[in-house]
């Protein structure tokens, strides 16, 4: 991993050798140091999926009946169905304020001058905590997708297009994780981590078609809605579930091709702010 070369006063130092695949060996060690920490403070994981669950059961009991979907009038399962997508993409994206509180929790603590110091790729540090989270999320998901199953959510398509739902789904949120690397990397404790890194998400999903049907909201936003990645991703889900809304839809271009839509959207958010958030790293530890 790692060879030792004479120092200015006699000792040995750590070089640290480059290379895709050593990247990926640290990045994973610097996961399994997270998710070895998820397991010894069960509480982050317990209320992180507390939350979401206390969405699905408060959007359907509390205000689902004032909710209408077009074309299922009469249909008391209707909304429960329409719901499901965009609360499985809310709980992914708004796991970006653990890893924003998390990484500058790292930062305070003087972590991050500790893996500095190791022969190791500057990197992995963030690449192995945006995975940690990733499984995470993806635990979450898993919980909330029985508890959706128990109050009447079904899925009316194929495993595999299922899977492919929750694969895109599970995308978005890595994409989003490295928004709240930049975010966690960006302020100065972990409490501004946390607001910053919820602040923006509550007008993102919820100016989307996650909740309400976009027909119901003034033309202007209409717009920014159906151009959402947000909303991409929930329609896309929708479609892979079998949970669209009887008839033709929306004649948008973004919602016609929501599933190319949605991957375009993920991948050049991870890409731009995976960029950012290296770079951001590079030059606080200098």
């Amino acid at each position: 991993m790692a060879t030792l070369t004479g120092g200015a006063i006699g000792g040995s130092v750590p070089v640290q050798r480059g290379g895709a695949v050593q990247t990926l060996r640290d990045s994973w060690v610097v996961a399994k140091r997270n998710l070895r920490r998820m397991t010894r403070i069960p509480e982050i994981v317990v209320f992180g999926m507390l939350q979401p669950v206390m969405f699905v059961l408060l959007f359907t009991y509390v205000m689902g009946g004032a909710i209408s979907v077009p074309g299922t009038q009469g249909d008391p399962n209707a909304y429960k169905q329409y719901l499901m997508a965009g609360i499985f993409a809310q709980t992914v994206t708004f796991a970006v304020a653990g890893a924003s509180a998390g990484i500058a929790e790292d930062m305070n603590k003087g972590l991050v001058d500790r893996f500095r110091s190791l022969p190791m790729a500057r990197s992995a540090v963030l690449v192995g905590r945006t995975l940690a989270d990733l499984v995470q999320t993806a635990l979450t998901l898993v919980v909330l997708a029985l508890v959706a199953f128990l109050i009447g959510w079904r899925i009316h398509k194929g495993v595999l297009e299922a899977l492919g739902g929750f694969g895109l789904l599970l995308l978005l949120g890595y994409a989003f994780s490295w928004i709240g690397a930049l975010i966690g990397l960006s302020v100065r404790s972990p409490e501004a981590a946390t607001s910053a890194g919820l602040v923006w998400l509550f007008p993102l999903t919820f100016v989307s078609n996650a909740f309400v049907p976009v027909s119901s909201m003034p033309g202007w936003l209409q717009a920014v809605a159906y151009w959402n990645p947000f909303s991409a991703t929930v329609q896309a889900a929708r479609d892979l579930f079998g949970n669209l809304p009887p008839g033709p839809g929306p004649s948008e271009w973004p919602m016609r091709h929501a599933i190319g839509v949605s991957i375009g959207w993920s991948v050049l958010i991870a890409v731009l702010f995976s960029w950012l958030s290296v770079r951001k790293y590079r030059s606080a530890v200098g």
